[in-house]
């Protein structure tokens, strides 16, 4: 294996993060060939091999595994427990998720792992502590993933794994990556994307720049975590091709060209199997068909079987309890679980391990570069901005404009979703302290209004439960008719905030939520009739985690910009797009429908019960739901790939996004194509407009339909091109290569391309496609072939495009 600070300096340059590799460097030096790690013993000046930072590293992992009992290995493959308080287990790093245990008699120290994947989530105050230990909250993972940029997301990574360095943790416990199957998913705010290219593409991106500071991180949930609705007890049926094709196909791509330190698995069956215990997935998809090197961990209190989860080759169980330490002694010693497969998976932890922070005695300082990283978080929050809609030029807002805000979200921005995503930041920046910061002014009798209201209703609200309990949002405040008049009067132009937040354990509700309250419509049609009766615009903006609907209201404003939820700078980004100080260059990475009803999973999700019986978790009393079963009946259909299928207008396509400015494509050519599916285009990109702007670039190709049915299109490569001044261009550059024309044949065993005609198409979203050229392949190509079926799936009932 390739030692992982070589790996981090590599991942580093080809990521092209600014300054990273004198971090890798210096943490490198102080773990390199020459060096000894603190736990590095002197024996009559004679190093043990496992001390031996020269020697192999699993010759390193052999010797230490020969030192231990059983009842260490054991420990070793286990965590140390759950506090209480649900903030995490590790006395080192107080609030982080948990740890490693410490063999102090040989010099092995815990390892820390700590939440994500908006940042570093741990305790911000401690006892006896003057000092504050507060961690930035980044944009969520939608948000950048909207912004198309793999370069920016790898210098996000960058910055948050300097602050996993810094505060002394060695894992994070991030990024996530499912797909956004549908959009009631409680989670889907901390992952990227309902289409797998993208979501593997920016996966690996993050990881590359998370590792560069010689830290961990680890994909997360394998596989299919779609609902949050009893997740601990859901069986997720899928045949295989959609399986390999849409739900494992990401993870797959984040593995080869990233090779995370690990993976964790999720809490969910799938076609009756856990994850954590699914043999053939983790060691024979996993490792054998992918090549992945780190070790693989369970989520929480994930599976029922902790002697199944070792054998699967899941090699550390978070976060560890007793009852699972003794299930492993008890079955090794009768026989149903051979040591060695313990052996297996500790060269896996120690490998990992010898690469960590707290091995090689990094001297922390819990002081990360705060100030530089609220920089980048409000660069990234900026650039997956995506403008939805810009009637008659409403922006951007320009001069010293008064703003009547509307909205209590207006006043109190969501950073990022609820749970293990969130983060203990010091601060997050509100739309009107963003606005506060710009040369534009804020309506002040309006925003006293809104404070006092807001004040009586918090004062209304019960205590949270716990720290997963997602309090009810505050009762919108509804200006009178009167009021709204008066300041159309009085002000410039109106900015309505929409606000939605979500979080682990619970799915959100299509009423009130998905779609608006009555209250929320009642204040857009007051609001825009005044405002438009003076001749004023109305703006909305959209300080959400995950798609809501837009259909029934959309026409009757001017402008409708989504900043989703943009971490602790928010306020400062979105303005910076509302005042043009950045143009808008986001692209939805996720499609809006016209409504629920159009999902194609909206009648199936989240599953049902397969028992009346409620059940809870043994161990802290958080999980309680039902055994139950999702049927994903829709097959490879999910996202644009069904809206396409079967001509169902979205109100948003996926990839689409306005801008300042207007970009031309032209010159597409296929510049090499070995006839074999290796295949370069090219094109060029010009700005048309009167505003230096950046363009997502999009690659889409329909395949012949041969044996399969086919999706009308999918999306098969991406790129943002630099700032192009008024009348600049760029030529833009994709490879395609036989697996990414190929798909699924489980009858074949095979990822296949089909013999026949390719169109490819370069597009500004999926709907808008600007050239086309065409390839053909004369005979089918095998571009990878499989060992292994994954577990077959109970007869499910799938749709079928015509």
């Amino acid at each position: 294996m390739r030692n992982r600070f070589q790996f981090s300096l590599i991942a580093c340059a080809l990521a092209g993060v600014v300054g990273c590799s004198a971090d890798v460097q210096q943490v490198a030096s102080q773990a390199g060939p020459n060096a000894l790690s603190f736990n590095d013993r002197n024996h009559n000046n004679k190093l043990d091999i496992y001390e031996d930072t020269s020697a192999p590293v699993t010759a390193r992992a052999d010797d230490l595994i020969s030192r231990l009992t059983l009842e260490q290995k054991v420990k070793m493959v286990t965590g140390t427990g759950f506090s209480v308080s649900g903030v995490g287990g590790s006395e080192k790093v107080p609030g982080a998720a948990g740890s490693t245990f410490e063999i102090p008699e040989l010099g092995i120290p815990a390892m820390v792992l700590t939440d994500g994947p908006a940042g570093v989530r741990i305790e911000p105050k401690r006892e006896n502590d003057d000092a504050t230990y507060y961690a930035t909250a980044f944009p969520i993972a939608t948000l950048l993933a909207s912004s198309w940029d793999k370069t920016l997301v790898a210098e996000v990574g960058a910055a948050m794994g300097e602050e996993v360095k810094e505060y002394g943790a060695d894992i994070f416990l991030a990024p996530g990556m499912n797909i956004h199957y549908n959009p009631l998913g409680g989670r889907n705010f901390e992952y990227y994307s309902e289409d797998p290219y993208l979501s593997g593409n920016l996966a690996a991106s993050i990881v590359n720049g998370i590792e560069s500071n010689g830290v961990g991180a680890t994909i997360k949930h394998f596989v299919t975590n779609s609902a949050e609705t009893s997740r601990m007890w859901m069986d997720a049926h899928v045949n295989e091709r959609a399986y390999r094709e849409l739900y494992l196909r990401g993870f797959e791509i984040a593995v080869k060209e990233s090779q995370p330190w690990a993976i964790m698995t999720s809490y969910n069956k799938v076609n009756g199997t856990y994850t954590s215990q699914d043999e053939v997935l983790l060691t024979d998809v996993l490792r054998g068909e992918w090549g992945f090197e780190g070790l693989v961990m369970t989520d929480w209190f994930a599976g029922d079987s902790a002697p199944a989860q070792m054998q699967a080759g899941n090699d550390l169980i978070m976060p560890g309890m007793p009852d699972q330490r003794q299930a492993i002694i008890d079955a090794v010693k009768n026989g149903t679980l051979d040591e060695s497969t313990l052996d297996r998976n500790l060269r896996k932890i120690f490998t990992v391990m010898f690469a960590s922070p707290s091995f090689n005695h990094y001297d922390y300082s819990d002081k990360p570069d705060l100030k530089g990283h609220a920089e980048v978080a409000r660069q990234a929050a900026a650039e997956g901005v995506v403008l939805l809609k810009n009637k008659g030029d409403a922006l951007p807002l320009t001069g010293s404009q008064t703003v009547a805000a509307f909205g209590n979200t207006s006043y109190e921005f969501i950073a990022g979703g609820t749970g293990s995503g969130d983060v203990n930041e010091a601060y997050t920046v509100s739309l009107v302290q963003g606005l506060e910061n710009s040369p534009l002014k804020v309506e002040r009798s309006l925003q006293k209004s809104y404070d006092a209201f807001m004040a009586a209703e918090k004062a209304k609200q019960p205590e949270k439960k716990n720290f997963f309990d997602l309090l009810p949002p505050l009762p919108e405040f509804e200006p009178s008719e009167a009021m709204v008049a008066k300041l159309a009067n009085s002000t410039d132009v109106a900015l309505i905030t929409l606000g939605r937040n979500a979080g682990e354990f619970q799915d959100r509700g299509v009423e009130g939520d998905f779609d608006l309250t009555d209250a929320e419509q009642s204040l857009i049609t007051k609001v825009s009739k005044a405002f438009h009766a003076k001749g004023k615009k109305v703006v909305v903006a959209l300080n959400i985690g995950n798609v809501i609907e837009t259909a029934s209201w959309r026409d009757k404003v001017d402008a409708i910009v989504l900043p989703w939820q943009g971490g602790q700078e928010a306020g400062n980004a979105l303005v910076d797009v509302l005042t043009g100080k950045v143009n808008p260059s986001g692209k939805l990475a996720t499609t809006f429908p016209m409504s629920y009803s159009d999902v194609a999973s909206s009648d199936s999700f989240p599953g049902f019960n397969v028992s009346d019986e409620e059940v809870t978790d043994p161990y802290i009393g958080l999980f309680v739901g039902h055994h139950s079963q999702l049927n994903y009946e829709d097959g490879v259909y999910v996202g644009y790939r069904y809206y396409d299928a079967f001509n169902i207008a979205p109100a948003y396509p996926f990839g689409y996004g306005l801008s300042y400015s207007s970009f031309n494509y032209s010159d597409l050519q296929v510049t090499s194509n070995d006839g074999n599916g290796n295949v370069t285009l090219s094109a060029t990109i010009s700005n048309q407009g009167d505003a230096a702007g950046k363009e997502v670039v999009q690659l889409y190709v329909s395949a012949p339909k041969g044996s399969l049915a086919k999706p009308v299109k999918e999306l098969k490569g991406f790129t943002k091109t630099a700032a192009l001044r008024p009348g600049q261009s760029e030529t833009v550059t994709f490879t395609l290569t036989p697996k990414l024309l190929a798909s699924f044949n489980p009858a074949q065993r095979a990822w296949v391309a089909d013999a026949g005609e390719y169109t490819l198409m370069l597009g500004a979203s999926s709907a808008d496609i600007r050239a086309t050229a065409t390839i053909n392949l004369a005979t089918p190509v095998v571009a990878d072939k499989v060992s292994v079926t994954l577990n077959p799936s109970p007869k499910v009932k799938e749709i079928t495009a015509q």
